[in-house]
């Protein structure tokens, strides 16, 4: 057997945990899965894969192989579609990764439009909040809001998230009107845990930073569930445009603080340094690079 195909039916084995989940991945049989993978380790010599009646693990051998075949496969993909005339279509499968409500709001959206124009990519999206170790996870291409304090990566700029203090016309004729980001002080906010400082909200005001210490009964983890609070006339919420866009186009929300703009942060995609990229990955960057101009609410 092809050790090519061997190779795949590892990878996907691994990655998903079980020889069913990777067969339904490769559009082959379970015991063809099973076998593929038998036949790489007696080529190797070396078990690579811990079998129980639940689901499969790996050995140190195998750790070691999946830190590499995957960057080994897209490299053969990308070599046989550059000289091939007859396959000039992006094919196989990119892992990728993003903040959960970006992930939400707009990565799932773009990827959807992407495959659209190449049927014969996969596409493994996973949502985090934190920043993954994209060489132990097997991720392609990361979506990142901020910076990253990793040295193996390189990234791409995408454009600039801008986030803005809102809050619901129901709580505004309770609670009044705000005039100056000091007045949040005597008002209700919603913290999101995942900003740094969740309680030290930022604006800016002709160009110099202006710093407020806010409290709030609720805390929560997510840009999406700060809004859903603040439509629930439950407090000032301050998030990134695109999570509040659906919120504000329909009245649900409005802006605070006019004249006072909230700080913004890069988005970039973000990918292993140190490795050639694959075609398939690099078109998805330029992709991203001119939809998020014309689609995302930044």
């Amino acid at each position: 057997m092809d050790i090519t195909v061997e190779l795949k039916a590892f990878v996907a084995t691994a990655m998903t945990g079980s020889f069913t989940a990777a067969a339904d991945q490769l559009g082959i049989s379970n015991r063809l899965t099973s076998k593929y993978v038998a036949e790489l380790e007696q080529r190797l010599g070396v078990r690579l894969l811990q079998r129980t009646t639940r689901k499969v693990g790996l050995t140190p051998a195998g750790e070691e192989l999946l830190l590499r075949a995957p960057a080994v496969l897209d490299e053969l993909d990308d070599l046989l579609s550059d000289v091939s005339e007859d396959s000039r279509g992006l094919s196989g499968v990119i892992r990728v990764s993003a903040p959960v409500t970006f992930g939400e709001s707009y990565v799932g959206g773009m990827l959807g439009r992407f495959a659209a124009a190449n049927p014969g990519l996969t596409i493994d999206l996973r949502l985090n909040d934190s920043f993954v170790d994209l060489a132990s996870d097997g991720i392609d291409v990361a979506f990142r809001i901020g910076q990253s304090d990793m040295l193996s990566v390189k990234s791409r700029k995408l454009g600039e998230m801008r986030t803005m203090a809102a809050a619901s016309p129901g709580y505004l004729a309770q609670a009044g009107n705000l005039q100056s980001p000091a007045e949040l002080a005597d008002h209700a906010c919603i913290l999101d845990t995942n900003r740094r400082q969740p309680r030290r909200w930022v604006f800016m005001k002709d160009g110099a930073p202006v710093v407020t210490e806010v409290q709030g009964r609720f805390s929560v983890n997510s840009a999406r569930a700060a809004v859903d609070l603040a439509v629930s006339d439950l407090g000032v919420c301050y998030a990134p445009r695109f999570a509040l866009s659906e919120a504000l186009a329909s009245g649900a929300l409005v802006p605070v603080l006019a004249g006072f703009d909230g700080v913004s942060a890069d988005i970039a995609a973000v990918y292993l340094e140190g490795r050639t990229l694959p075609r398939k990955v690099r078109a998805l960057i330029d992709f991203a690079v001119a939809d998020i101009k014309t689609t995302a609410v930044l």
